[in-house]
């Protein structure tokens, strides 16, 4: 008889499984995974996260974008056609002016998406058959966000001034239209999408360097017993907390510098505002997101985990801020959060500053909510880490 080959004699031990230690290999896994709590329940929470933010709060057909009516013509014509723009779903409108200057004010300060002009002595040229003009300034920094409602415009003009063209004014309602609608595309005629996405990509990339650099780094030195032998020291909790975080300004200032040579010569974007009110706001928004890595240091307990944390803030940084979808076009409470979030504010500044030419006045209120959400995220950091001290 023939001797069994070693391959056949082996094959048998690699099925001689005991499944009694696979049961206690899986038991050992289920109560490391019950220990492991923040892992556990950022599984549980990010595809319901992900699900709740795509279903929901996404949407790229944006409605109810603010608009401001200069009006320096108030008779039954511009009434009806503002009565008609403030019925339409795709505006809102938060302000009529007769000055130009408020109105343009608002537009460059982000307040406003669209500027809707009716000029002076609009229903007389009417009338008269001189087919005077409307202005329709919309802010093009965002394309997507301007264009839907662009569209719109025209037609929610035509339905106004429909119910008014009767009688004698019958002879005005045949083609062409008795009026004429000019659109001006501001700080991005050409509707390029880089002059949006690239300016923009600067607090994309802040956020997601900062926030995970400060975090692991902080997180290691609790992994490897260092951050007690500097806890030993006279060393207060405050200190602890600026020291730590004052080298990675050096790393952020490094990543404006590369990413606003970037956007000046390789994609050929204007920086038409104030540098000093940038200089601000940056070093505003560097901080916040080394407080929100440092806050994250204080709850992770493993490298892994305080990379887990931070991908589950970076998600909603990403979608809730204006980025990738029109910040307007979000429900009420997708809004409300990303108003809670150092980015929401930041791609507001650098828009305005980069493409709209705006200085401190115009970036005035996002500048001290960034503050504001600056002094939050280090008084809770410096609590945390006073409570682990503890």
């Amino acid at each position: 008889m023939n001797a069994a080959s070693p391959r056949a004699l082996r094959l048998p031990k690699l099925f001689d499984i005991s499944w009694a230690r696979v049961f206690a290999v899986f038991l050992k896994e289920l109560v490391q995974m019950r220990r492991d709590r923040p892992t556990f329940a950022i599984m549980i929470a990010m595809p319901v996260m992900q699900l709740v933010l795509f279903g929901y709060a996404i949407n790229n057909d944006p409605r109810h974008l603010p608009a401001v009516v200069e009006m320096r013509e108030d008779g039954p014509l511009t009434r009806a056609f503002l009565a008609s723009l403030r019925a339409s779903s795709f505006v809102d409108i938060v302000a009529v002016t007769p000055r130009a200057d408020a109105a343009d004010a608002m537009l460059r300060s982000g307040r406003a998406t669209f500027l809707i002009s009716i000029p002076e002595g609009f229903e007389r040229r009417m009338v008269r058959g001189e087919r005077p003009q409307i202005l329709v300034a919309a802010d093009a920094s965002d394309p997507v966000a301007a264009g839907g409602a662009l569209g719109a415009i025209q037609s929610i003009a035509d339905q106004a001034f429909a119910p008014e063209l009767q009688g004698s004014l019958r002879f005005m309602a045949r083609a062409p239209p008795p009026y004429e609608l000019v659109i001006h595309r501001r700080y991005n005629p050409a509707g390029v999408t880089a002059f949006n996405i690239v300016p923009a990509l600067l607090g994309v990339i802040l956020t997601m360097t900062m926030v995970m650099i400060t975090s692991i780094a902080l997180t290691r030195e609790t992994e490897r017993g260092t951050m007690e032998n500097l806890l030993a020291t006279p060393v207060r909790p405050v200190e602890v907390m600026i020291g730590k975080t004052t080298p990675y300004i050096g790393v952020g200032a490094v990543q404006v510098v590369i990413v606003l040579m970037v956007a000046t010569f390789l994609f050929q974007i204007p920086f038409t505002g104030s540098f000093p009110a940038f200089l601000v706001a940056v070093t505003l928004f560097i901080f916040a997101n080394l407080m929100l890595g440092y806050l994250i240091s204080t709850l992770a307990r493993t490298q892994m985990q305080a990379m887990q944390m931070t991908f589950f803030v970076f998600l909603p940084s990403i979608l809730l801020s204006g980025f990738m979808f029109p910040f307007r076009a979000m429900p009420g409470w997708a809004q409300a959060i990303g108003e809670s979030i150092p980015i929401t504010h930041f791609l507001r500044i650098v828009r305005e500053i980069v493409l709209k030419g705006a200085g401190f006045s115009d970036i005035a209120t996002d500048l001290w909510q960034l503050a504001l959400i600056l002094v939050v995220l280090a008084a809770l950091a410096l609590m945390r880490f006073r409570r682990t001290l503890d």
